[in-house]
């Protein structure tokens, strides 16, 4: 029976609800010189978030940092007992800039099997267990330690069924992480690459949905990189195209000037106060939005038959 991995225990597919599949709720960088904007270490602040992305209707948060971003299972376990959102861990690495002191020294099978642990037995000593994998690469290339990530990531994947969620820096790389998936024998249907959005070039877009995986449109309210009409019409176009069970959305919103908790915004609210109706305006109907807010994320969080 399928079953969905959250920082509460496991729960059957048809509880997960309305979900961004792309978030950060607790978490920074080990760097003492790390930009402080990036630290995300209020439970208070947390809570707040959540709360407001209870009250517009969200109900279930993947939680993207993992190990080499001072991940807390459970500080994350208390957010979502204070709030009843649903709430995925993730085991994994960001990237080779923050992963290469955990993994430098160890080889592929040592690190699969500890990814491997923290999805089937629990994360350290907490007993909280992750609920999807994450692998990630450099601008414009997959550094050897990056490498050495994605092939135990998809040792993992293999052991234990669950997700593969991807960071690219700037958007770049996603084909090559998918065959470099693909080549440890991961099916398409269990890898989502993240940050596409980040580079809206139509064809690029095509050449990645053509291989049957998910693509991450998971920045939305970053206008800094493109404006969000921008990103509702490439959705929009996909969906016509075709590929609307291969779309995953989220906001990414991991500075305190992006939260309302810490006095910034947008807030957890944006998408589903904001996108939702523009794409509703441009024409998406209530299977498509659902199709997009709750049937994909829970195929791809399910793990089982």
């Amino acid at each position: 029976m399928a079953i969905i991995r959250t920082v509460r225990g496991d729960i059957s597919p048809e509880a997960l609800g309305v979900t961004y599949m792309h978030e950060h709720l607790f978490g920074y960088s080990f760097k003492p010189d790390a930009d402080m904007d990036l630290r995300l270490d209020s439970e208070a602040a947390a809570t707040t978030e959540l709360h407001h992305f209870r009250m517009a209707g969200g109900q279930a948060v993947v939680e993207m940092s993992p190990g080499d971003y001072n991940r807390s299972p459970l500080v994350l376990k208390r957010l979502s007992e204070a709030t009843g959102v649903h709430i995925v861990s993730v085991s994994g690495f960001i990237k080779g800039s923050s992963a290469d002191p955990f993994v430098t020294d160890k080889s592929i099978n040592q690190i699969a099997d500890e990814l491997t642990y923290e999805i089937t037995e629990g994360i350290g000593d907490t007993g909280i267990k992750a609920g999807l994998l994450k692998a990630g690469s450099s601008l414009d290339k997959i550094t050897p330690n990056e490498e050495k990530i994605f092939r135990a990531v998809a040792r993992a994947q293999r052991e234990t069924g669950a997700l593969i969620s991807t960071h690219t820096e700037a958007g770049t790389m996603a084909l090559e992480q998918v065959e470099l998936l693909r080549s440890e024998g991961v099916t398409p249907e269990r890898i989502l690459i993240g940050h596409t959005d980040r580079r809206l070039d139509w064809d690029y877009h095509l050449a990645i949905a053509n291989k049957g995986v998910t693509l991450g449109y998971d920045q939305f309210s970053k206008e800094k990189y493109f404006p969000d009409s921008q990103r509702v019409d490439f959705l929009v176009r996909m969906i016509k195209a075709g590929f609307g069970k291969q779309i995953a959305i989220s906001g990414d919103l991991a500075r305190r000037s992006d939260w309302t908790g810490y006095g910034g915004g947008p807030g957890y609210t944006f998408i589903l106060w904001r996108i939702i109706p523009w794409l509703r305006k441009k024409g998406l109907t209530t299977a498509d939005i659902q199709m997009l807010m709750v049937d994909t994320p829970r195929r791809l969080l399910s793990i089982g038959d």
